[in-house]
């Protein structure tokens, strides 16, 4: 039997018991769109998670620190350098080579200090942070009012929202364009002592007069800084040290103020004259280089971390949550499967008449079973479509519930219900197979009629 025969023959079978068939098939409809319905919830889900995350600026990113400053927080890393006080210290020349590597587009290190801001006559205190150029890519400055820095050595500042309106509570919009002061204490390391000090046990200088920057002294500047702009939420998700800040200035501007920090005791108590850093943030050019990018900042004896080592635990998780969503969509499509088998089982004790004919004038078994096998695929097939778009009509009503939930809220709308293209065709497939696999009994059982008993029976 050639392929069109036994379609055509097959579709003008499903016509003649139209209800049941049809009935069968939204059976089949209904339990592919519970299937795509939670699974695109899930890959809604998912993506969410992901846009929020990249959307904060920490995907492309790796945090890097000394060995020495960081010990005991990782009990696994630590031993992997049992000793840590000889690894080395994250200095210029280090920050020189991690900029070197491949894939690396930028070393900035983490600057956060206390400042004094002067406005309107009036002292107000807050965290004075730096922020690269790249770092208005970042979510958080969609909604800028004003604009982002000139330059990355621009004597510039934008502030948070909170800390504007209480430099001007009547109109912190007006701060935009106006010059405020910040006062804030500059790191100035001490002098050469002359060599006829009187030394201290017998041995060394009390300061540097073997030659090391044993010591520093702070000096209270102030630099005149023009506000660009103001944004309403902390950068980065307030996930890094340089997001929970009140000022804003680039990142070159707090390295040429000299600004002293918290670390600077640490690094004078280890002397020499070289600048060492807290941590250095490496932004990486794609997130999929991150993990070449992390092992060889360790082969160069320093600790890395980055967003990825703590999202894999959230991978896994949605790893999960898909597999369960999948199973309990699959139920509704079991259902379906035994409604399957049962419309063709009925369907082959009401043929059994036509059967033994085909029979008869020369079907073989196998042309019986392709039969019933095409009517099952056909059912699986229209079935498979129209889940798909009863399921597109479930998510759209999930994305718009979740829309006006959100708003009532004052939070902005995110899609949750995504139906990835992927989907579309595994769903009609998968609805095609079940069918198949539902349709092999009656179509072995059609297969084994006899025809003389069918036409006697008859």
């Amino acid at each position: 039997m050639k392929g069109y025969d036994l379609l055509d023959l097959a579709v003008r079978n499903l016509r003649q018991s139209k209800l049941r068939n049809g009935l069968t098939t939204v059976g089949i409809s209904v339990g592919v769109a519970s299937l795509v319905a939670m699974l695109s919830l899930g890959v809604g889900l998912q993506q969410l998670a992901t846009r929020r995350l990249a959307g904060s600026g920490l995907f492309d990113t790796v945090f890097v620190t000394s060995r020495q400053d960081f010990r005991g927080f990782d009990k696994e890393d630590d031993a992997k350098a049992p000793n840590p006080e000889k690894s080395p210290v994250l200095d210029e020349p280090a920050r020189t080579r991690i900029t070197q590597l491949a894939n690396v587009t930028e070393v900035e290190p983490e600057i956060r200090v206390m400042g004094e801001v002067v406005a309107n006559g009036e002292t107000h205190f807050g965290f004075v942070t730096g922020l690269p150029m790249s770092a208005r890519e970042n979510e958080a400055f969609d909604n800028l009012k004003g604009k982002f820095f000139s330059s990355d050595n621009a004597d510039e500042a934008i502030l948070l929202a909170d800390f504007a309106k209480e430099l001007d509570p009547k109109n912190p919009n007006a701060l935009i364009g106006q010059d405020i002061t910040l006062r804030y204490g500059e790191r100035q390391a001490l002098a050469q002592e002359p060599s006829d000090r009187p030394q201290i046990n017998g041995g060394e200088s009390s300061a540097s007069g073997s030659g090391d920057d044993f010591g520093f002294s702070v000096v209270r500047k102030q630099q005149p800084l023009r506000v660009v702009g103001l944004i309403d939420q902390e950068p980065y998700g307030g996930m890094r040290t340089v997001s929970r800040g009140r000022i804003f200035l680039p990142v070159r501007t707090t390295e040429r103020l000299n600004m002293a920090q918290f670390t600077d005791m640490r690094s004078s108590l280890r002397g020499g004259s070289g600048k060492t850093y807290m941590t250095l943030t490496v932004r990486v050019k794609d997130p999929g280089k991150v993990q070449a990018v992390q092992d060889a900042v360790n082969q160069m004896g320093f600790r890395t971390f980055s967003v990825l080592d703590a999202t894999k635990s959230l991978r896994r998780f949605f790893t999960v949550l898909d597999l369960f969503l999948g199973i309990f969509g699959s139920l509704a499509l079991a259902v379906a499967t035994l409604a399957i088998i049962n419309t063709l089982v009925m369907a082959v004790l009401e043929r059994r008449r036509e059967i033994g004919v085909m029979k008869a004038i020369g079907a073989s078994d196998q042309d019986v079973k392709k039969l019933f096998f095409t009517e099952a695929g056909a059912m699986g097939f229209v079935g498979g479509v129209l889940g798909i778009v009863l399921g597109f009509a479930i998510g759209k009503a999930i994305n718009f519930g979740t829309g006006i939930y959100l708003h009532r809220h004052q939070l902005p709308s995110e899609p949750v219900w995504i139906m990835p293209p992927w989907l579309v065709g595994a769903a009609i497939a998968f609805s095609i197979v079940v069918s198949l696999l539902a349709g092999l009994y009656p179509a072995s059982r059609a297969a084994r009629l006899d025809p003389v008993q069918t036409l006697k029976y008859e």
